[in-house]
């Protein structure tokens, strides 16, 4: 069985208030290429297909017509669609039915009355375990061994089992992520990789960017990471993965395919910090004709000058680059009583670490037991927001 692995498309997410619509279809494209070249069995979606639960019409669209583009690039693939934690479960599922057509199946939520819906068989190829993101309190006990159970049942003939979620499994490379943890992810707790059960050929995950293999001792489970990049901190390669097992038990053969960029996320300078006047310079030298976005690390002793941004803005006009912000921290940190944030500081800060900072304010003991209930309010809060 072959299958294409890819997740985290973010369709909607802007940058800097940049819309990236053209980057996302042209990514979109370059999938649909793929498939038409590589003709999967498989296609899987592992979650976060678009970067809010509330997406545009035109942006709703943008994914169905691409959806329809790479069902048409090969029309006897099984296609297999699961929602992530930025996606809206219930309206993933509202034309499932006429999905079917097109031998696509939309996987919005846990049906606890049917867990057979959620393994999908491939006849004479294999079977799919498909589970979308579901929050760990609402996970009944067993349930992933309850599906790869139903799929062992029905697998007289010896054939692969993937099994697809999205999630944070412990032991990932989650550089890239703002304020994220060996504990905590992107608000999804860490899963121990024994708690999602036995009997898989392959772990198609979502929720990670950066693509990689998770240790498992049987080199089977693996992030796809996003094929477009999110932030300026995800300075690695962004790609599909192409996965293929002969039958069940063999060890997954999974190659690259690089997803180019047509507008990269440029850091200025590429590595370090370097002084504003520096800065600008290389701002003025960038070639003109590179459409890039661009973010400047500068290094202060004290303030950045107020006209900082629109002298920035300035040395870009005639250029194809895109100016988003200057990333700037001082030499030395200035230790005060209570720290106001400015607004980029305050909007990059994580919900968690406002907390932390206001009971520190307070002189309250923001001790491992109320960041345990914070997360779960917030995550309470994120699901009502998806369902709306």
């Amino acid at each position: 069985m072959r299958i294409l692995h890819t997740s985290d498309w973010h369709l909607g997410h802007s940058l800097y208030n940049y819309d990236r619509e053209e980057e996302q279809k042209e990514m979109l494209d370059q999938i649909t290429d793929i498939v038409r070249e590589t003709q999967p069995d498989v296609f899987l979606l592992a979650g976060d297909v678009y970067h809010t639960s509330q997406p545009s019409s035109s942006v709703q669209t943008m994914f169905t017509n691409a959806l329809v583009e790479i069902h048409d690039a090969c029309p006897t693939m099984t296609i297999v669609v699961t929602a992530g934690n930025h996606d809206s479960g219930s309206k993933h599922e509202i034309f499932r039915t006429p999905w079917r057509a097109l031998k696509v199946h939309m996987i919005g939520s846990l049906n606890r009355e049917c867990p057979r819906d959620h393994v999908i068989e491939i006849p004479g190829k294999g079977y799919i375990v498909a589970i979308p993101y579901v929050n760990e309190r609402n996970l009944p006990e067993g349930f992933f061994q309850q599906l790869l159970d139903i799929a062992k049942e029905g697998n007289k003939d010896g054939l692969p089992v993937i099994m697809t979620a999205h999630t944070t499994v412990k032991g990932c490379d989650f550089s890239g992520h703002d304020h994220a943890s060996e504990y905590t992810v992107g608000g999804i707790d860490s899963f121990d990789l024994k708690q999602l059960g036995e009997g898989y050929d392959y772990l198609a995950l979502g929720h990670i960017h950066h693509e990689q293999f998770v240790h498992s001792g049987k080199h089977n489970v693996r992030y796809s990471g996003t094929p477009l990049a999110v932030s300026f901190d995800e300075n690695y390669a962004h790609s599909v993965s192409i996965v293929e097992i002969e039958k069940h038990g063999d060890r997954p053969n999974v190659r690259c395919i690089e997803i180019k960029n047509p507008h990269p996320l440029v850091t200025l300078p590429s590595n370090g910090w370097t002084t504003w006047e520096d800065a600008k310079k290389q701002l003025e030298n960038f070639p003109n004709n590179n459409p890039a976005y661009i973010r400047l690390n500068v290094e202060i002793e004290d303030f950045l000058p107020v006209e900082a941004n629109s002298q920035a803005i300035a040395l870009t006009r005639g250029k194809q680059c895109r100016f988003c912000l200057i990333n700037a921290r001082r030499k030395e940190i200035i230790k005060a009583e209570t720290r106001v944030l400015n607004v980029q500081e305050f909007r990059s800060e994580s919900p968690i670490d406002i907390a932390r900072r206001y009971a520190q304010d307070l002189d309250i003991n923001f001790d491992d037991e109320l960041q345990k209930l914070f997360r779960e309010a917030q995550q309470m809060l994120e699901e009502d927001s998806r369902n709306d």
